[in-house]
């Protein structure tokens, strides 16, 4: 990959991965439009630029679950990651193929429409309780597919089982970890074990995670606050126009 692309696809990492707007949504599509093969090692240093700046945006709430494992923000991590974990299992047989992008317009319109609906079904502002957890986990493993956005399912479902807002978009942010993190270890085992080459241009590798780890930082901040005021409507434009653009790219 050149200097240009990896650049490319660490600004995308960075900026989708948090934005309610899918980051292997938006990758599958460049991958296509430019022709470039996805590179496994390159996913996981990007992957990990993001893991960090969720680890420096959110170092208070990480450090509090490690020196309290067993509180109650700890217990809800846990409960919405084994949700996760068991719907992402279930449906691993359908996991690969999906990243072939034919699928790639249903899904950018989808995360419009839960998007949109948060917006309309929002109400209460309650704590986010186990049951709210295990619901938000729920929608993670459901977004294990390109186009649909991981932090929008999350955010959005929270919304709409009656969450507060700021506290929706740490948590959803919060649960990421273990799952980039489960991600990452599997990636790394997967790549011992066919004992790859890896081939990179290293220069731009270290560009893209520098991009994408502040790109991600500064992403984060913009989520929560956007979240505590609940103003989606131009992610939700933007995903109806990106489902077109998809749908043209993919299918015509």
């Amino acid at each position: 990959m050149s200097i240009a692309v990896l650049v490319l696809l660490g600004l995308v990492q960075g900026l989708c991965e948090f934005l309610p707007i899918s980051s292997s949504g938006h990758l599958v599509l460049l991958s296509k439009i430019f022709g470039v093969e996805d590179s496994l090692f390159v996913s996981i240093i990007l992957h990990v630029a993001t893991l960090l700046s969720v680890v420096i945006v959110l170092r208070k709430e990480i450090f509090y679950c490690i020196r309290h494992p067993l509180s109650e923000l700890s217990m809800k991590i846990v409960v919405s990651t084994i949700f996760t974990c068991v719907i992402a299992i279930v449906l691993m047989p359908f996991i690969t193929a999906s990243f072939e992008g034919m699928m790639l317009p249903v899904a950018f319109f989808a995360s419009a429409v839960l998007l949109f609906l948060s917006q309309r079904l929002s109400s209460r502002q309650d704590k986010i309780n186990l049951k709210r957890a295990g619901i938000i986990g729920i929608a993670q493993g459901l977004a294990v597919f390109p186009g649909l956005s991981r932090s929008g399912t999350t955010i959005a479902t929270g919304l709409m089982a009656g969450a507060n807002r700021e506290e929706c978009a740490k948590f959803s942010f919060l649960i990421s970890l273990p799952i980039i993190l489960g991600s990452l270890i599997l990636e790394i085992i997967k790549i011992s074990t066919h004992a790859e080459v890896i081939s990179v241009n290293w220069v731009g590798l270290a560009l893209a995670f520098v991009i994408a780890f502040v790109v991600g930082v500064a992403t984060i901040k913009f989520m929560i606050n956007l979240t505590a005021k609940l103003n989606f409507k131009y992610f939700t434009f933007y995903l109806i126009l990106i489902a077109i653009i998809s749908a043209i790219v993919l299918w015509y």
